[in-house]
């Protein structure tokens, strides 16, 4: 059975509603806020982001501190050299992060 033909009128009625339909959507997608599992993989991400060269640090100290001794702790001034590192790299990850989201913002609200 075939359908009842929808005049001009009708149509360009049903196109806009779908038009505006469609622009809200993708305006509610934009404008959404992260959920609980977005912010718990961003804190483990720079977690992980500061733990890493932290503990590589320490390791290559401990092993310093074996094979090479001397008055200083290898140890402890890798594992800070290695925070430091971990640290810089969180912050840089991050602020790249935030950048790009302003810029995305920017470039909705245009």
């Amino acid at each position: 059975m075939k359908e009842p033909r929808k005049t001009s009128g009708e149509g360009a009625l049903f196109a806009a509603q779908v038009g505006a339909k469609a622009t809200r959507k993708l305006k509610a997608g934009r404008n959404a806020t992260p959920g609980v599992w977005f912010g718990l993989g961003m804190m483990g991400l720079i977690g992980w982001s500061v733990t890493v060269p932290t503990l590589l640090g320490a390791a290559l100290g401990i092993w310093l501190d074996e094979h090479h001794p001397s008055p200083h702790s290898w140890t402890l001034a890798l594992l800070v050299a290695g925070l430091l590192i971990g640290c810089w790299n969180a912050w840089h990850w991050v602020a790249k992060e935030d950048q790009a989201m302003r810029d995305e913002q920017e470039s909705n609200d245009e």
